[in-house]
């Protein structure tokens, strides 16, 4: 409804995923939903008989679904339902067996560099590509959540589209929609963002997530400085048609006489923009006039005797 061209999930195997210490460990805060953190995890995964639920209804709607493979497991649960993409989340980009597992699918690959420096990102584009992945798209991404707008630094994302040859976007966890938009107009292809029903409901990502209305923006927003991008050009635009008139140009502000000269009194630069160009006007000063014409009238070339005129 919002107008977004795809939904991403994520997709967990956490009792192999963590050391049994961490999956026990405890997890009491505002966001948990289980006494430990394994158990929290658990408690948010969406088992296959849903995923296939809500691949139907995706299609159903007409939007792309698909999900995050953060183990093999995982990515193996993913092929099986034939996703369309693979999405490689930050914490995740150094793992080089699961990028080659999910790129040997063939199928599109997306991949966050949250936490990456540029060495690990090229290992990370290198083992995706030597698996056989074609179609490739790299986030510029920091692992804030959230992230202060300052810390965005947005220009390392055409610097990545530069240095590996590939598909740019922003995996965006700053509040708000300014980032994403200004990430567009830098080149950004792809746009992640995550969504809310809504914030006061709470969650672990709550807090950066956009509820329906924002995300709506954020579509519109995109999609406008996308098409504002255009190219370079320094004609008229269509939009301009009809504003000449609201430019300068040289008229006669007194009636004039044949072979009368022209001066700063009855010659001037003003609207509309019908006569020649005000840049003319020191060539003209002191010329005669080769008719009579009349004040209001736009000054043309044929109307200045011709050593006064320039081809």
């Amino acid at each position: 409804e919002c107008g977004a061209d795809a939904v991403k999930l994520q997709k967990r195997h956490n009792k192999t995923l963590f050391t049994q210490e961490m999956y026990n460990s405890p997890y009491d805060n505002r966001n948990s939903y289980a006494p430990t953190y394994g158990e929290h995890r658990e408690f948010l995964e969406f088992n296959r008989d849903q995923h296939i639920e809500l691949q139907a209804y995706a299609k159903e709607i007409g939007i792309t679904f698909f999900s995050t493979a953060f183990d093999m497991r995982s990515a193996d649960f993913l092929a099986d339902l034939d996703m369309p993409a693979y999405k490689i989340a930050s914490f995740e980009m150094i793992d080089l067996p699961l990028i080659e597992q999910c790129a040997a699918t063939g199928k599109p690959l997306v991949m966050s560099t949250g936490l990456a420096n540029k060495k690990e990102i090229g290992e990370a584009i290198a083992a995706a590509r030597g698996a056989g992945a074609e179609e490739l798209i790299v986030l510029h991404c920091v692992s804030g959540y959230p992230t202060q707008a300052r810390d965005a630094n947005l220009h390392t994302m055409p610097d990545l589209a530069e240095s590996f040859g590939a598909v740019p976007g922003l995996s965006d966890h700053t509040h708000g929609i300014a980032v994403s938009i200004a990430a567009v107009a830098l080149g950004a292809c792809f746009i992640e963002k995550h969504f809310t029903l809504r914030r006061a409901d709470g969650g672990p990502d709550s807090a950066f997530s956009l509820e329906p209305e924002e995300l709506k923006e954020l579509v519109d927003g995109c999609h406008t400085a996308w098409e504002a991008l255009g190219r370079v050009h320094y004609d008229p635009k269509g939009s301009e048609q009809g504003n000449e008139t609201f430019r300068r140009s040289l008229y006669a502000v007194a009636d004039v006489g044949v072979g009368d000269v022209l001066t700063p009194d009855n010659i001037r630069s003003i609207r509309p923009g019908l006569g020649l160009p005000p840049k003319h006007l020191p060539e003209v000063l002191g010329c005669r006039a080769s008719r009579a014409f009349k004040r209001g009238e736009p000054l043309a070339w044929d109307m200045i005797e011709s050593d006064g005129t320039e081809s």
